[in-house]
């Protein structure tokens, strides 16, 4: 599909640096249609090769391409320009929030999939040990609660947007987050796994799911329409019955 032939400039201030850095402007051509990432892209090619930043697959897929538009985490793929500049007429991208700068728009990943390593976030089938292979498929009711309340977050790429978003992670950097937590209830409501003692150990703790206030920013933001706020509030309702009914030590 041909470009829309540019109808004037957009005014777009860039996140330069590490975690010091500054804001740099650049003029970029007004086109129809174009997205957010339209324009980084055009930057890096046409105007400073030297701009950093992420991206795959271009068509809300992946979630690499996510970063701070004018104050919010967005996936910059699936935001039109048009929808978000703001009343001054301006653009400001920064990288996302609540996780270090590498440089630009590149952040370190590494800390938000550490949390999901904290949470227990991986499948511990229950019928084999640790690491092996179970010898039968285990049968999940399409209908049963378990199955519903597993599908609901099922879905979750990891883009880090929900933790940027996260007041309790500004707040608190060891807080587990919401892709964690979201993660941990799915699996805690997979009857094939074998962790969940362990699994709701991990998230009962200061950094775990008693943290969170609610504000609800995670499930707002969610480019996937999921609800993280609900996952934890459901940790949250099984930590209190577990400890009610005597299961947790």
């Amino acid at each position: 599909m041909p470009m829309v032939e540019a109808a004037g400039t957009l005014e777009v201030s860039i996140w330069r640096g590490g975690a010091e850095g500054a804001m740099q402007r650049y003029q970029v051509p007004a086109r129809g249609n174009q997205t957010v990432l339209d324009i980084v892209t055009h930057i890096q090619r046409e105007l400073d090769p030297s701009l950093a930043y992420r991206f795959a697959c271009r068509v809300g897929m992946c979630g690499s391409c996510a970063m701070m538009v004018n104050g919010r985490a967005r996936w910059t793929c699936r935001t039109h320009a048009s929808r978000v500049i703001g009343a001054d007429g301006r653009l400001g991208l920064r990288p996302l929030a609540n996780l270090p700068v590498i440089r630009d728009l590149a952040t370190d990943m590494a800390p938000f999939f550490d949390k999901w390593a904290r949470a227990r976030g991986r499948f511990q089938p229950k019928d084999a040990p640790d690491g092996a292979v179970p010898q039968e498929f285990h049968v999940v009711p399409p209908a049963s609660k378990q199955r519903r309340e597993a599908d609901a977050g099922i879905e979750c790429i990891g883009c880090g947007v929900c933790h940027a978003s996260c007041d309790v992670v500004a707040w608190n950097p060891d807080y587990l987050g919401p892709a964690a937590l979201n993660r941990a209830w799915t699996l805690v409501n997979d009857v094939r796994d074998g962790a969940r003692q362990e699994r709701m150990e991990a998230v009962a703790g200061d950094a775990g799911c008693h943290s969170c206030h609610s504000t609800q920013s995670c499930t707002e933001r969610c480019p996937k329409q999921l609800d993280p706020s609900a996952a934890i509030a459901g940790l949250k309702r099984s930590l209190f019955w577990d400890t009610l009914l005597g299961r947790r030590a």
